[in-house]
């Protein structure tokens, strides 16, 4: 089941139960015939790659299912997809369970979200241990959620509707979510050049079928990290632009746009790659201002990359 992007959650808790909103690898975990499975939501395998969820899930009741978010930590205790996505033994990890789809075989999809909860806590959580943890709900005024996620630099929030029925692959709005710190995927298109491999990357999204440019940016990159996407680049050079919106005829107030001039300075990919970016807000003329890149996005599809606002898509892990 997905999450429909908003930009304000419903504030009605007798009928809404919030959660945080975690950056990570939507996987479903199930075990049929005494075999334990963790798998994401394309279908890949990530048994051999987490083996300390694997043990944590280990006492799973047989012929259960359960949904969850596989997230990393960083040292101050907040979820860092980039950590996530160049994992090690020694990375902070942990699988939070939040719904419960199928128990000892019996179907549990067409009973409404509390009643899966409850049968989540009581008959299936005992029986798992660290790293699997519970996606307790939160409570509180929207106001006071909002400002503690902004405090503690979490991404969003999560609101689900009580008497929810699981809809599995839809977006139906029975679960919605809020960004609260600014920031989605962007499809890489390009680059500009530098003294260690690039200095910026040519960023956009796609609206009905076209990759529109949307910014610039140069911040967010360690050396390891620039050199890590860099070698992305091999094997996706052409001489084509593919953002159908370039050139433009000024650079902006702020210098976001690529006129003729300064898309002699780029050098253009083919629109595969995908990064997730924070950024201020998006200008008048369509830019972003204060972009940070943050971490590649290799378990998104670059065509399904459309901006937030639009309800932005996605394919795998991260809802």
């Amino acid at each position: 089941m997905l999450l429909l992007k908003t930009e304000q959650l419903p504030e009605d808790a007798s009928r809404w139960l919030y959660e945080l909103k975690l950056d990570g690898y939507r996987a479903i975990a199930f075990k049929t015939e005494k075999r334990l499975h963790l798998r994401s939501r394309n279908d890949n395998d990530f048994a051999a790659r987490y083996p300390a969820i694997m043990a944590g899930l280990n006492k799973l009741p047989a012929d259960t299912v359960v949904d969850g978010e596989i997230v990393a930590f960083d040292p101050g205790g907040r979820p860092s997809f980039n950590l996530l996505q160049n994992f090690s033994a020694e990375t902070p990890i942990a699988f939070f369970v939040f719904d419960l789809l199928v128990l000892g075989g019996r179907d549990l999809m067409q009973e409404p979200l509390a009643e899966r909860q409850h049968l989540l806590e009581t008959k299936v959580l005992p029986h798992l241990a660290t790293p699997v943890r519970y996606v307790a709900p939160i409570e509180g005024s929207m106001q006071t959620l909002v400002h503690s996620v902004k405090a503690h630099g979490f991404e969003g929030l999560v609101a689900k509707r009580r008497d929810s029925r699981y809809e599995s692959g839809l977006r139906s709005g029975a679960w919605q979510k809020m960004r609260v710190n600014q920031g989605q995927e962007f499809v890489i298109g390009g680059y500009t050049l530098g003294t260690r491999g690039f200095d910026a990357l040519v960023i956009g999204y796609y609206e009905d079928g076209q990759l529109l440019y949307a910014s610039r940016t140069r911040n967010g990159f360690t050396p390891a990290l620039r050199a890590q996407v860099a070698r992305k680049f091999r094997g996706l050079e052409t001489d084509v632009c593919p953002f159908t919106n370039l050139p433009e005829k000024k650079g902006g107030r702020w210098g976001e746009g690529l006129t003729a001039k300064k898309m002699a300075e780029c050098r253009w990919l083919k629109p595969k790659l995908v990064g997730q970016f924070e950024f201020l807000e998006w200008t008048p003329d369509q830019h972003l201002r204060h972009t940070r890149f943050v971490a590649l996005r290799e378990d998104k599809n670059a065509r399904d990359v459309i901006r937030d606002g639009a309800g932005a898509r996605d394919r795998e892990p991260a809802d």
